[in-house]
């Protein structure tokens, strides 16, 4: 896991993520977020929970690694369980997106505004026991990339399934 040459551009893409899932979803009636793709798979509600939950959860590797770079991050406790079960427990379902959302947007300015105070935070690293028991050192510009980019994956996913509700 490689530290991002590019951090103004990774910071940039990060900074935007919230804007683009609102603006993703703004105006979605409950039945468009409910919509079950004809392909199968979550639906636009649950997509948005799981990745404010996911990032939510990367946050706490990002705080470890600037603060105490020994500590060790561990998801095992998550990896576990299938990401549907999390979504079922979780009630992504059930729940109004406007929370997360919320959720999102204050924890990226969190995030980012740690980030330009610590300028070395960048290049920190927390060590993080993979699926397979190993461990690997993750740096906060992977993890930053990382959910940067989870984000636009989901995002294009909820094009995709608005556009495929659109020729329906």
């Amino acid at each position: 896991m490689d530290t991002p040459n590019d951090q103004l551009g990774v910071m940039s893409r990060y900074r935007e993520g919230p804007v683009l899932l609102e603006d993703a979803v703004a105006g979605l009636q409950d039945a468009v977020l409910d919509a079950v793709p004809s392909g199968g798979g979550w639906t636009i509600r649950q997509i948005v929970h799981h990745v404010v939950d996911g990032d939510d959860i990367w946050k706490l590797c990002i705080k470890m690694a600037v603060g105490n770079e020994q500590g060790e991050f561990a998801l095992a406790w998550y990896w576990s369980v299938p990401q549907q079960t999390w979504g079922d427990r979780w009630a992504y379902g059930r729940r109004s997106v406007e929370a997360s959302l919320s959720l999102l947007r204050a924890n990226r300015r969190h995030i980012l505004q740690l980030l330009e105070s610590v300028p070395e935070a960048w290049d920190r690293a927390v060590p993080i026991r993979k699926r397979d028991g190993q461990m690997e050192r993750m740096p906060v510009g992977f993890v930053v990339q990382m959910q940067a980019d989870h984000l636009f994956h989901h995002v294009q996913r909820i094009r995709e399934i608005l556009m495929e509700r659109a020729g329906a």
